[in-house]
């Protein structure tokens, strides 16, 4: 267990990294700097100068996350008996890295088009996803023999609604994607409204006031999840949740700080770094709520007051 919690939990801070270094990528408008692929300028190691720097670290640390990828998959197969549904997570996650490599390639060779710089981004988050949701499942999995094997479940409505909230940032971001990609930034100069419309007049301006919409509904769902949360007994996947609306709410003031300063390059980095950690507090607390004890119902308390009474009266 030791050893596939290891590869479970860096490959989940690998595909973090990845997931920055490629929003860095793209925001200053690396993604070409090398044009070939999967070697760069004809040479496993081109000369690093300029954005081939980002571009190529992108790629190295991409490379390595695939060695570390594998070491998950077969430490996790021995594992199988410890986390029930841990094979589907393994095919699933199979499945999605080879995915998210072919879109990597298609994304260069198709000269980093809008459509598929946003798949792959779209890709990369439900790796991501896939990676965090196995690490956490490794840090909480029991100890040997000391309990029976660990076995996710839905929690009432609180895993619906984390799972909403984590689908909502996810929306958001890959329609962000879009946007960085297709340069509609700036699109709407102006904040809320684009330019004195509600939805703006062109494409461009579309899409951006979309990004816009999905990000404050996403803001209305994570706050209602964590009411629900509190509601249920917080626990660690109320922690996870708490931590996921704070850095929301940071969000909000980068997004508006993005358009009124112009979007500044350190400030965009910052945006899209933020934006992942947002989407990764709630994937762990969707995880974590599936792990937390089911609470009493009235039922449940009376039935266990019957048997400690046929108990006592024995």
């Amino acid at each position: 267990m030791k050893l596939f919690r290891g590869f479970a939990i860096t490959s989940a801070a690998l595909a973090f990294a990845i997931a920055v270094l490629g929003s860095w990528v793209r925001i200053n408008d690396a993604g070409l700097t090398c044009p070939d692929w999967p070697l760069c300028h004809g040479h496993v190691v081109p000369a690093l100068a300029g954005g081939v720097v980002l571009e190529w670290s992108h790629r190295l640390v991409a490379f390595l996350e695939g060695f570390v990828v594998l070491g998950v998959i077969m430490t996790g197969i021995r594992e199988r008996a410890r986390i029930a549904g841990l094979t589907t997570a393994l095919a699933a996650l199979i499945a999605v890295f080879l995915a998210q490599i072919g879109l990597g390639g298609a994304t260069v060779l198709l000269a980093n088009s809008p459509i598929s710089v946003m798949l792959h981004w779209a890709m990369g988050m439900a790796l991501l996803a896939t990676l965090t949701s196995l690490a956490v499942l490794a840090i909480v999995a029991p100890v040997p023999h000391a309990m029976p094997a660990l076995r996710p479940r839905f929690r009432g409505s609180v895993t619906p609604a984390l799972v909403l909230a984590a689908a909502f940032a996810f929306a958001t971001m890959c329609v962000g994607a879009y946007v960085s990609s297709s340069y509609a930034g700036l699109a709407c100069t102006t904040v809320p409204a684009c330019d004195g419309t509600l939805w703006g007049t062109t494409a461009a301006q579309f899409v951006q006031m979309l990004h816009r919409a999905l990000a404050g509904a996403f803001a209305l769902v994570a706050f209602a999840a964590v009411a629900v949360i509190r509601r249920h007994g917080a626990g660690r996947a109320g922690v996870a949740a708490g931590t996921g609306l704070a850095f929301a709410a940071l969000q909000i003031v980068l997004g508006f700080a993005n358009v009124v300063l112009r979007l500044p390059t350190d400030m965009r980095e910052v945006h899209a770094a933020n934006a992942v950690t947002v989407f990764l507090c709630f994937v762990i607390a969707a995880v974590l709520s599936t792990l937390e004890p089911q609470p009493a119902t009235a039922r449940t308390r009376k039935a266990s007051l019957a048997v400690r009474g046929m108990a006592s009266n024995a």
